[in-house]
């Protein structure tokens, strides 16, 4: 049953509903726009209530007594932004419906994450068809990576992720995961729309950039020009972006019209956010919960490696039903430790081989687990993940969680080479010569640091590829260029 109410009778009723738990479905949507719905005394008609017709059962003055059971009809009831009229929209709106497949997997792709969605749009009162908005960015990936490295299912940069404190490290990237970069989108999008009053420069805003939207704005207005949308002069991808939503948003509000079939979404949660206390493997966390793997981590996008570090991520989204059965089983295991990974930070500057030789590891499976390029050293102060021992009870501690980055140096490739010392040289003079250490130097000929060679010996210098050729020894020098090669070497002499 629907009963037509008057606008201050609806805020009468938004305060009767903030009684119940927040964010519950099927509480009742009573803006159309971004703004605060304004607090009003309650009128109450002084007639007898009379039927409404269908049109008036179909306006946002009147509220559901029974919330909808099918999350698109929800969405649907909060559509507020104005409709854009183009052939880009026409041509979309083809392009869409001529893939059913497509739209498919897309929707049953998001019935994962639109109620959540959905739940802050209406909590911040902004327009719902926003919800349809990682449709367009990402095809509702979290782990899509686009070639720009915008990153996630609302496509941050990595820049833009920071600034909305999305944290990118060794352990996790925000960008990725459900929740925060929900909050960012949205926090962003409001940003972009107080910027520029009109949610379609805020979508070109979101997509090109606010300075470009801006720099655009001014130069029409400078030619006398409109400002619109449609007005702007943008880049390809920009003009159609804005008519890609209001393409889905078309199909969505009248799938009929389209020959398209929408899954059905339940106007319910599909997961719940679970505490964790200790460091845990993904793969134990996903058995614990009795959820599948390839589940588990389409709700934890952002644990893209093996171990899921409670300090820098305390929680994790699980199915509605399997929070329960999560923790029940995480209390009762008793297998041994719940993280067979942990965090190693180099001391130095390291090779490959000598990092994995202290950590006890192959040099492959260091590489293999930490996504470390071919021919690089690890820089002093990397975080590696390392294989947990038997005696380390430890979690990795807060501030390597939130902090821990992975630097890398070109790893520097040498040739053994001879040089003939001049008169009165010395191992540090040698040294000074070819940038080099004494030790060093000392060390290649089995001579101490403070020795002296006599004039045409031949001194063993290991120098960097470049260096040496690019190097031009005086007249009296004669060097040997040798490639170091473990095991056998092989001198070619060449005299210069």
């Amino acid at each position: 049953m629907k009963i037509l109410f008057l606008a201050a009778t609806m805020a009468l009723l938004a305060g009767c509903a903030s009684t119940s738990p927040p964010g519950m479905p099927g509480d009742p949507v009573l803006s159309t726009s971004s703004a605060p719905v304004p607090a009003l005394t309650p009128v109450f008609p002084s007639g007898p209530l009379s039927p409404i017709d269908p049109a008036q059962a179909t306006s946002r003055t009147v509220v559901t007594l029974q919330p909808p059971a099918d999350l698109w009809a929800r969405i649907r009831s909060g559509f507020a932004m104005p409709n854009l009229q183009s052939e880009l929209v026409t041509d979309r709106e083809q392009w869409y419906a001529s893939r059913p497949d497509y739209i498919q997997r897309m929707t049953e792709r998001s019935s994962k994450y639109l109620f959540h969605i959905v739940e802050e749009l209406e909590r911040r009162n902004m327009p719902t068809e926003l919800a349809l908005l990682p449709y367009i960015e990402s095809a509702f990936n979290p782990q899509a990576v686009s070639t720009a490295k915008a990153a996630g299912m609302w496509q941050f940069m990595p820049a833009t992720g920071k600034y909305f404190d999305l944290k990118q490290n060794a352990f996790r990237d925000d960008r990725r995961d459900v929740l925060a970069s929900t909050r960012a989108a949205l926090d962003y999008l409001q940003k972009l729309h107080g910027m520029f009053g009109d949610w379609h420069l805020a979508l070109a805003a979101y997509n090109w950039g606010e300075g470009s939207v801006g720099r655009a704005i001014a130069k029409n207005q400078k030619l006398g020009l409109g400002t619109s949308y449609l007005d702007l002069r943008m880049p390809d991808e920009t003009r159609l972006y804005v008519p890609k939503l209001q393409a889905v948003k078309n199909i969505v509000a009248n799938p009929q019209a389209f020959q398209t079939d929408l899954p059905l979404i339940e106007n319910h949660p599909y997961f719940q956010q679970v505490r964790i206390t200790r460091d845990i493997d993904v793969a134990l966390a996903a058995r614990l919960a009795d959820v599948e793997i390839a589940d588990f981590k389409a709700l934890n996008p952002s644990a893209h490696r093996p171990v899921i570090i409670a300090a820098g991520t305390p929680h994790i989204l699980l199915p509605w039903d399997n929070a329960k059965i999560f923790q029940r089983n995480f209390e009762a295991y008793t297998q041994g430790q719940y993280a067979s990974w942990t965090a190693w930070t180099a001391p130095s500057t390291l090779s490959v081989g000598d990092a994995a030789r202290r950590v006890g590891m192959s040099e492959a499976d260091l590489r293999g687990i930490n996504n470390i390029p071919p021919r690089m050293l690890i820089k002093a102060g990397s975080t590696l993940l390392v294989p947990r021992g038997a005696k380390i009870d430890d979690d990795v501690a807060v501030h390597i969680a939130d902090n821990a980055q992975m630097a890398f140096a070109p790893e520097i490739v040498t040739r053994r080479s001879t040089v003939k010392a001049r008169k009165g040289e010395t191992v540090g003079s040698i040294a000074r010569r070819y940038g080099l250490s004494a030790a060093s130097v000392a060390d290649w000929n089995n001579v101490k640091a403070t020795a002296a060679f006599k004039p045409g010996q031949h001194v063993v210098v290991f120098l960097p590829v470049k260096a040496s050729g690019a190097r031009k020894p005086s007249a009296h020098s004669n060097i040997k260029a040798v490639r170091r090669n473990p095991g056998k070497t092989v001198i070619k002499s060449k005299k210069r």
